[in-house]
């Protein structure tokens, strides 16, 4: 073995000229290793390019489409845009190399073992009206139906697969959609908050875009959801504080804190926000996603107080606390909001950070239970009705509906990982 292992590493280390075994120099040893590595390295490149394209090709009509024209005319003049992109008053602070090492510390639980108790909805699921005035239903993540004075909002609709341009690669959802669009009702506005893929669907746009609904988004939306078939007089799109009427509900754009973007090309290109629904005898605000800014502040100010507070708790890193919020600033936001009652969502559908599955609900509970706020925790796709209006002087915790159906599994505590926005005094 010995003398075998010593002839290898003699013909490694020579190379044969006219029949004759002359030594390689370790200069010619170390050009040999770099061609090598630059052969490995352009498979690699070519590999990667050749993935690229792939996904490209097979996601394109996903991208969506960007704004121009009289669309992208009115969108530079939003005091939120400049340099052709929009911009948060307080930017997102972000820790690079944290970022990309935070998988190594990403929890076993980030997924759920067994099925999860859904509550699976037919055809005239929602035939009997909301108990007085208002009633929600969470889907999963973003999506909620929102029945108010009224009239019914479904947010953020995602029935698709995956949060990704293709079907056979991202994040899949856990759990089939909890009601198909058929047995939806009828549904008079779709609200989007922004254009990433976990808030804005394009196979479910492309399924919905035959309904009578006004489509209401955040300015240069618009011009993906016009891509992919929903006619132009139904897109309604505004920038922040801007206001627009359906039925008898007011429904505002509200600044929040966070980004946009479907690609690499087109990051910021369009605006995000949450929502203030108001109507004659409720008001609920919807978050979409943000990280903690001082205008939550403002937004309780001039449209609070909320009876219901529907606001995104999941999907965080300290290394990037800007972009979502986090359980315990959630608390804080409901607080500044002049909420009532407080919903958790953005969680329990998809994974899309490095917490364990039921961590943002877990500190959800126990943040709201320390501030003595009211909190509802609906299984997805069970309806919650708050039969009465929130009178601005705290619940705390009389109409809390906290309902522990997820597991117990180990999860971090807001002192093992804080999450702390940065930019506020």
């Amino acid at each position: 073995m010995g003398r075998r292992i010593r002839g290898w590493a003699r013909r490694r280390s020579s190379a044969q000229v006219g029949g004759r075994d002359v030594k390689e120099s370790g200069e010619s040893r170390w050009r040999r290793g770099l061609r090598w590595s630059g052969r490995i390295a352009a498979a690699c490149g070519l590999l990667g390019s050749v993935f690229g394209v792939v996904v490209l090709v097979d996601g394109w009509r996903a991208l969506g489409r960007g704004a121009e024209g009289a669309r992208l005319e009115r969108m530079e003049r939003s005091p939120q845009r400049a340099g052709g992109v929009f911009e948060n008053p307080q930017p997102l602070w972000n820790d690079v190399l944290g970022s990309m090492t935070a998988i190594v510390d990403a929890s076993d639980y980030g997924t759920p073992v067994d099925p999860l108790p859904v509550v699976v909805r037919g055809p005239g699921s929602f035939d009997a009206a909301p108990v007085g005035g208002l009633r929600v239903t969470w889907l999963g993540h973003s999506t909620i139906l929102i029945e108010i004075d009224g009239v019914r909002i479904l947010t953020d609709p995602v029935w698709g697969e995956r949060t990704s341009p293709v079907d056979w690669l991202g994040p899949k959802r856990w759990y089939a959609p909890p009601v198909a669009l058929s047995d939806l009702p009828p549904i008079d506005v779709v609200l989007i908050s922004h254009d990433h893929y976990d808030h804005l669907d394009q196979p479910t746009i492309e399924a919905i875009k035959g309904w009578r609904s006004t489509f209401i988004a955040p300015l240069g939306v618009g011009a993906h959801l016009s891509y992919w078939g929903v006619p132009e007089a139904q897109i309604v799109e505004m920038d922040w504080w801007e206001r627009v009427t359906v039925g008898a509900v007011e429904v505002v754009c509200a600044p929040s804190r966070h980004a946009s973007g479907r690609q690499i090309l087109d990051q910021n290109a369009t605006l995000w926000a949450g929502y203030a629904l108001l109507g004659p005898e409720r008001r609920v605000f919807f978050s979409g996603d943000t990280g903690l800014f001082p205008g939550m502040k403002e937004i309780g100010e001039r449209l609070g107080p909320f009876d219901l507070t529907m606001i995104e708790v999941g999907a965080y890193h300290k290394a990037w606390p800007d972009w979502h919020i986090g359980p315990e600033q959630a608390v804080l936001a409901h607080q500044h909001l002049r909420g009532g009652v407080m919903m958790p969502i953005h969680w329990g559908l998809f994974n899309l950070a490095m917490h364990g599955w039921t961590e943002p609900v877990e500190r959800t509970v126990a943040a709201a239970e320390a501030a003595g706020v009211a909190l509802i925790t609906p299984r997805p796709g069970q309806s919650v009705d708050l039969e009465k209006p929130f009178n601005g002087e705290g619940l705390r915790g009389k109409a809390a509906k906290v309902e522990r159906w997820w597991p117990e599994v180990p999860w971090e505590s807001a002192e093992e990982h804080p999450i702390r926005s940065t930019g506020l005094e």
